[in-house]
């Protein structure tokens, strides 16, 4: 892991809960706020570590793109969700995007089981679980699925850049220990 400036944790905060604050409202993250995120981002790795910081920036953009993209492919995430993830790793770079990563989806899980044991959706939630796994490791897709599917109206949503906020804003905690 490489630090993260003061500059950039600013950044950082008040992108990801912009973020979840219009996720929550309006179930949408605005491109104009992710191509903001996503160009402070690189702008402040310029201006805080020359040719390498923008170099960090752009190959945490491009990680971030790339998981999220292929998550998307699979309908499990949105395209906002894509872009907000590429805009937190131009911020903070490959190797803390990675962290944040795995911090979101710990977090997420948690979120994810509080609210499908809330709609009584636990049984049904692991039939697709094992649904999705089994489909996966025949290389098919499981869009077919509709209830893995984020487009589609029967299934269980969580406002992922909730998720996001939680694990960009654990990262800026455990980081500044």
């Amino acid at each position: 892991m490489t630090a993260v400036l003061a500059p950039q944790q600013w950044l950082l905060a008040a992108l990801v809960l912009a973020a979840a604050v219009f996720d929550v409202r309006t179930h949408k993250i605005p491109n104009a706020l992710n191509l903001a995120g996503t160009l402070a981002g690189l702008a402040a790795g310029l201006a805080l570590n020359g040719i390498a910081g923008l170099k960090r920036a752009g190959l945490g953009f491009a990680l971030g793109f790339a998981v999220y993209f292929a998550m998307y492919l699979l309908r499990a995430m949105g395209a906002g969700d894509v872009k907000l993830m590429a805009a937190v790793g131009s911020i903070v770079g490959p190797g803390n995007w990675f962290a944040v990563f795995i911090l979101t989806s710990v977090l997420g899980g948690v979120l994810a089981l509080a609210l499908v044991i809330h709609k009584g959706r636990l049984s049904r939630t692991l039939w697709n679980i094992w649904f999705l796994v089994r489909d996966l490791a025949r290389l098919r897709s499981p869009a077919r699925n509709p209830e893995l599917d984020v487009r589609s109206e029967e299934s269980v949503k969580l406002e992922h850049a909730v998720s996001i906020a939680l694990g960009s804003l654990a990262f800026l905690y455990l980081s500044t220990r």
